[in-house]
């Protein structure tokens, strides 16, 4: 566990991590430390098999504003030379992220914006309160988006949508997130801790290693003809299919009862 005063927090329950951006009078906005730790977090978390479920979250109003944009605005004559040292360590933490056997939910409330679309992009479920506003925020700055979201925008939403959100750069709400897909429920302020912890709970408490072969192959999907999914398809099930989990699942199935699964 973190201190609770360090820019990113991150703590273990259990099968559960959690991490917490923690900079609430910047509204959690991303800077080159928080970047780096994001990165540590999730380089440990590939050799955490226990951890079975990861949730990203903010403290405060806000889920994530952007990055930092005063660490341009010291030097904007130096902005070419410092853009890479925030955004190396956040792109080499989102492909980390992504490709986790984990599942990541990202519990979304307040301003997100910026890299925090990209960071809820990322996440493989999200859950935003009903009070969540969403602006890709990047042309408003007069630059072009990082964090991966103009591959993950474009795969969610489709193209032309993708392109108004970037370039317009409008504020959106939960419900028109949740109707384009960027997350897959809204709640009332009030629940979304509450709400937040049972999807936590539930995930935890399945199949985790079929949910990461799943993740696995809807990630990879994009990249692959529909016979080389196939063969990667059964490829997975055999794995699946030699775990006890599956034969837990079997048993279960067969036995009318729930079944207890362990992630193995």
């Amino acid at each position: 566990m973190t201190p609770s005063d360090a820019p990113i927090q991150f703590e273990r329950d259990g099968a559960i991590a959690r991490i917490r951006f923690n900079r609430p009078p910047a509204l959690n906005a991303l800077t080159r430390v928080m970047a780096e730790g994001l990165l540590e977090i999730c380089r440990t978390m590939g050799s955490s098999p226990d951890i079975r479920v990861l949730v990203i979250s903010g403290t405060g109003k806000a889920f994530m504003a952007g990055g930092d944009l005063g660490y341009f605005h010291e030097d904007i004559a130096a902005a070419p030379r410092n853009a890479p040292t925030l955004i190396d360590p956040l792109h080499a933490a989102l492909e980390i992220l992504t490709s986790l056997p984990q599942l990541v939910i990202g519990s979304l409330h307040g301003a997100v914006a910026g890299a925090g679309v990209s960071m809820a992009l990322a996440c493989d479920l999200s859950i935003a309160s009903s009070d969540t506003r969403f602006n890709l925020a990047y042309a408003r700055i007069g630059t072009s988006p990082d964090g991966s979201a103009t591959w993950s925008l474009p795969r969610v939403v489709g193209l032309h949508k993708a392109l108004e959100l970037a370039l317009l750069a409008d504020t959106f709400d939960a419900a028109e997130a949740l109707r384009l897909g960027i997350v897959s429920r809204v709640v009332a302020p009030e629940a979304l801790a509450e709400e937040t912890e049972k999807l936590a709970q539930r995930l935890a408490s399945g199949p985790s290693f079929a949910y990461g072969k799943t993740k696995q192959l809807m990630r990879a999907s994009f990249s692959r003809s529909l016979k080389d999914q196939m063969e990667a398809e059964k490829a997975s099930f055999i794995e699946c299919a030699a775990t006890a989990d599956f034969a837990e699942g079997i048993g279960a199935f067969f036995g009318k009862r729930q079944a207890q699964y362990t992630g193995r």
